[in-house]
């Protein structure tokens, strides 16, 4: 007589059972969280497009104030307050340092260099302006240095812009100075290159982890099924 074996093994658990299914909230906040997934699209073009832009209004006024006013002859725009006057300028802007044409054409260069290394991986929109700002006034004064007389790294800037005391400048000194402050003013209040904002205890990534926080299923919802699944 043969004594039966009783099988009171409880059921293997089923890997497929008890996998997370693809479309569980689980994996949507594993998505969600992935920086390559949530990361702000890149902002080279929009840098490249500001800084054409002002290139382009830098180069058009000069060519405008060198073909209709002569050095020496300013012309009044408001009173004497505000007014076009030509000047050759050997220095950086505003004037400054004009016995360093070479080592500020030199600057420039690497300015420009280094904006568009930068734009290759920026993904805030507010970043790509500013740098773009920088980008199209080095770029304007730059030309300027390599194309103007009296010879290539010794060009002189056509400044025009002359405004009360201050010293006469142009549209490209404009934009590289507006530029800089917004990226001060960006890197004060935390914004930083890659689109995410610190200095406040959270980024970007933090507060889209947060926010998927409240779809996270409960853990008795999911025992409680796993139970009456082996129950049954």
């Amino acid at each position: 007589m043969m004594v039966g074996v009783s099988d009171d093994r409880p059921p293997e658990d089923n890997p497929a059972e008890n996998a997370v299914p693809p479309g569980d909230d689980a994996e949507n906040r594993i998505r969600t969280t992935d920086p390559a997934k949530s990361a702000a699209p890149l902002r080279l073009r929009a840098l490249l497009i500001i800084a054409v832009v002002l290139l382009g209004l830098d180069l058009l006024t000069k060519t405008i104030i060198v073909a209709e006013l002569t050095p020496g002859h300013p012309v009044p725009i408001i009173g004497d307050f505000a007014r076009l006057s030509l000047v050759r300028n050997p220095g950086a802007a505003f004037s400054m340092a004009t016995g360093m044409t070479w080592l500020l054409t030199l600057v420039a260069s690497a300015v420009v260099i280094g904006v568009i290394r930068i734009g290759r991986t920026l993904r805030s929109l507010w970043w790509a302006i500013g740098l773009g700002m920088v980008l199209g006034g080095a770029l304007g004064n730059l030309v300027d240095r390599l194309f103007r007389a009296p010879g290539p790294l010794q060009g002189h800037v056509v400044d025009f812009i002359a405004i009360g005391w201050w010293p006469v400048f142009n549209l490209a000194d404009s934009s590289i100075v507006c530029g800089a402050i917004l990226l001060v003013v960006l890197t004060v209040f935390g914004f930083e290159p890659d689109g995410t904002r610190t200095g406040h205890g959270h980024t970007e990534e933090t507060d889209t982890e947060t926010a998927a926080e409240p779809d996270k299923p409960s853990d008795n919802g999911a025992n409680g099924t796993a139970s009456k699944g082996n129950a049954a």
